[in-house]
């Protein structure tokens, strides 16, 4: 805290204005009052970082004036002063915010103590909320970027999961931001306070995940020498993030749902169980609901994990952010640098009619790599290639037909994206033609003449999903 903070005195007599004006006058920046509404008024009109006010005095005495600033003006400390104290009131003053609590006549150096561990509080508390404030900065919904009419609908529901203490369950292409979005909706929580945790799922040798998500005692296994927390331990009271979560295993499948639903793990080689207070997030770029009709993932941790689903979109279902990401990345990049680069219209046509497979991971990838090698600081399409190859190289079933007519090449194209869409369809539903039907908006009959004028075999679409 500086030392010239800014201090209110508030006393009906004059003569301890005086006193403590002259005691504090020369350490820090004080103004004295002799009534509580001239004290207020002040306050309104330039907030001050401490209020030192006697309690009895005529008119609002120093209670009333405490618990004011403390509705107005929250993070403004106040110590109050007495010559009648009693036990009772002190209590009092301190449920209702007062720092300290003083008793006439009081020694300087008390005084002074006071004053300073005030203002430390003060100084600790501005601290932390600037802390706050750069963590949501840094990991909080501001820290997305997207303005489309997709991302606020996401970020809708995101700030709804963040209001509830709900599992999460992210879905998305890889590269959508999925755990941008899982730290966003920590930082928003009420959770904010204690520790985000993140593992990928699929990263993790399959013989070690299980001691890294539930920790294990010493000498469960081979090389268990200590005894050690897992990450479920470790997000207590916090978030744990179970990035890819499809790649797990049907055994710890089981013991992840049993941890979600009894709220204990057990580490590996121990007797008991352990509480933990955790709030799950879980991701997946592979349809979950596929993966579960397939056998690969369980239906009851699917469930479990379903409770307020949130599927963030593509870049090609947002090109209206193309403009803003690359802002964005040119600034992380280049910081106030990035003012002097220049992005030609062409290359921005070229960035926004890109499908962008790899999402905006890919496309920070692409700003990176031109930042490097652009010269004179112009970014061209030229710096691009991959978009420029993919542009020029059309689909191999197109290429296979550049040799003929426009028509003849348009019936054959017609006929073989019909018969991919009918076996696409098909496929979604396991071989079910009802349903594909249903799903087609055709009736089952129209369905399956469509399918042998285009030679689809139901048996042979479920002998092949038989066989992956």
């Amino acid at each position: 805290m500086s030392r010239r903070a800014r201090i209110l005195i508030v006393d009906d007599k004059e003569s301890m204005l005086k006193m403590l004006s002259q005691l504090l006058g020369e350490d820090y920046g004080v103004r004295t009052f002799s009534s509580a509404q001239g004290a207020l008024k002040a306050l309104r009109r330039e907030p001050a970082d401490l209020v030192l006010t006697d309690i009895r005095m005529p008119g609002t005495d120093g209670m009333d004036l405490l618990r004011t600033i403390k509705e107005e003006s929250p993070a403004t400390e106040v110590i109050l002063m007495t010559a009648f104290a009693t036990v009772q009131q002190a209590v009092e003053a301190v449920k209702a915010g007062a720092y300290n609590y003083l008793t006439k006549p009081f020694e300087p150096d008390e005084l002074r103590i006071a004053i300073e561990k005030a203002l430390e509080r003060k100084q600790l508390r501005e601290e932390a909320r600037i802390l706050k404030e750069q963590v949501q900065q840094r990991y909080g919904f501001p820290s997305i970027v997207g303005e489309s009419e997709a991302m606020q609908r996401t970020f809708e529901l995101a700030r709804k999961a963040a209001e509830s203490d709900s599992t999460v369950l992210l879905t998305g292409e890889s590269g959508t931001g999925k755990e941008l979005f899982a730290r966003a909706v920590h930082y928003a929580s009420d959770r904010h306070a204690r520790r985000f945790v993140a593992i990928n799922c699929g990263a993790m040798p399959k013989e070690l995940i299980e001691s890294e998500l539930f920790g294990h005692v010493k000498g469960a296994f081979s090389g268990a020498s200590k005894n050690k927390r897992g990450l479920f331990m470790e997000a207590d009271g916090g978030t744990l993030f179970l990035d890819e979560i499809s790649e797990l295993d049907a055994d710890l499948q089981v013991k992840i749902n049993r941890a979600i639903q009894e709220r204990e793990i057990r580490p590996v080689g121990d007797t008991e169980d352990v509480a933990v207070d955790v709030r799950i997030i879980a991701s997946s770029n592979r349809d979950l609901q596929e993966e579960m009709k397939r056998g690969r993932f369980r239906e009851d941790l699917y469930y479990r994990l379903n409770v307020f689903p949130i599927r963030l979109p593509p870049l090609r279902e947002r090109t209206g952010d193309v403009p803003l990401l690359v802002d964005h990345f040119l600034r992380q990049f280049l910081g106030e640098e990035a003012e002097q680069y220049e992005l030609t219209p062409a290359a921005m046509e070229m960035l926004m009619n890109y499908r962008w497979p790899g999402n905006v991971r890919e496309l920070e990838n692409a700003i990176e790599r031109a930042v490097v090698l652009a010269e004179g600081k112009r970014i061209t399409p030229a710096l691009f290639p991959f978009i420029e190859t993919a542009e020029q190289n059309p689909p191999t079933e197109v290429a296979a037909l550049l040799d003929r007519p426009y028509r003849e090449a348009m019936d054959e194209l017609t006929a073989t994206c019909q018969r991919q869409y009918l076996v696409g369809v098909l496929k979604k539903y396991d071989g079910n033609v009802t349903r594909a039907a249903e799903h087609a908006g055709i009736e089952r009959e129209s369905f399956h003449r469509l399918m042998r004028k285009c030679d689809i075999e139901r048996d042979e679409i479920k002998r092949e999903l038989a066989e992956r």
